[in-house]
């Protein structure tokens, strides 16, 4: 058996409140043997979630806007992976709270950099990557082609 390590966790006193409801409804008889479980189950999750070669997806954040540097550090960031980013959509929740959508394409290992970069900002409350791979014949035209008619004009 491997040597057990202590180590102590800070979190607020609600999302405490909050995970040892939760892990007393699993039926967890202590928060340790809870946390080994969650920290087995995002290795694995880790270990299949990008796909091998190119990928496409979304990675999703909620963040606390009056983290202070957040938006600018944010910013830089996407300046800095312009290659992996396409697009970013911006809504504000609520008076603390910011979603932030990035539809992302790349190497899988340069969209998880760029994912893990994100999502451990000091400021970011929860994040996911979400990919799958990139189709060998994306550009190239598929043998069922049709016309869209931009032109709203209805013709009998």
């Amino acid at each position: 058996m491997d040597e057990v390590q202590r180590f102590g966790i800070s979190m607020p006193k609600k999302l405490l409140e909050a995970f040892d409801g939760l892990i007393a409804q699993q039926g967890y008889d202590n928060r340790s043997e809870a946390i080994r479980d969650m920290v087995r189950d995002c290795l694995l999750q880790r270990q299949w979630e990008l796909p091998d070669g190119e990928v496409v997806g979304t990675l999703t954040i909620v963040y606390d806007h009056h983290t202070r540097g957040i938006e600018a550090r944010l910013v830089d960031i996407q300046h800095d992976y312009g290659g992996q980013i396409r697009c970013t959509t911006h809504v504000h929740l609520d008076y603390d709270n910011c979603i932030e959508v990035m539809v992302v394409q790349g190497q899988g290992d340069e969209v998880r950099r760029l994912a893990d970069t994100i999502i451990s900002l000091r400021g970011v409350k929860h994040g996911q990557l979400t990919c799958t791979g990139v189709v060998a014949l994306i550009g190239q035209q598929s043998e069922h082609t049709h016309h869209h008619d931009h032109d709203h004009t209805h013709h009998d």
